[in-house]
């Protein structure tokens, strides 16, 4: 998903409405919720995913809340700068697992999921058992909790003056 149209249109039919109400519904769920980026989460999408208990994240998938393109017309009224935007954003997988909104990074065949989906896809189901029995065997009222948990402390980051 490239993510939510930024135009005025999607927002008079409510999409952010449509998105928070999502990310409220996901929130409850009494049962363990797995995302998995496969390609592009972003935008409002990227939201909705971070809500999961665990979110995983192929190698080679990108995970951000705008498009480089977007971020670049934004921060410097320019989209040519999308690489200058992609550095900052620091979206591709081991970037975002690092500010703790990936769960687990997960291995792809060689060259990419489009040179082997199948072994691709056995990929994916080894590492949604291996999740779903963590989460299967939390008490309910601990996976709520960790979950709300987890959510607050999103990519936060903190620095110290010297």
């Amino acid at each position: 998903m490239a993510g939510a149209n930024p135009g005025i249109g999607a927002e008079e039919r409510g999409q952010g409405e449509a998105i928070a109400r999502n990310l409220r519904e996901m929130s409850r769920l009494r049962v363990p919720t797995i995302a998995t980026i496969t390609g592009e989460g972003g935008s409002g999408g990227a939201l909705a995913l971070a809500v999961a208990d665990r979110v995983l994240m192929l190698e080679n998938a990108i995970y951000s809340v705008i498009s480089p393109e977007g971020c670049a017309s934004i921060m410097w009224k320019d989209a040519t700068k999308k690489q200058q935007a992609a550095d900052a954003l620091k979206y591709t997988a081991n970037s975002v697992r690092s500010l703790g909104c990936v769960d687990d990074v997960l291995g792809e065949p060689e060259g990419g999921t489009h040179n082997d989906p199948a072994l691709a896809m056995e990929l994916v189901d080894e590492r949604l058992r291996f999740h779903l029995a963590e989460l299967d065997a939390k008490p309910l009222e601990q996976m709520l909790e960790e979950r709300y948990q987890k959510f607050r402390n999103i990519a936060q980051f903190y620095t110290t003056a010297e």
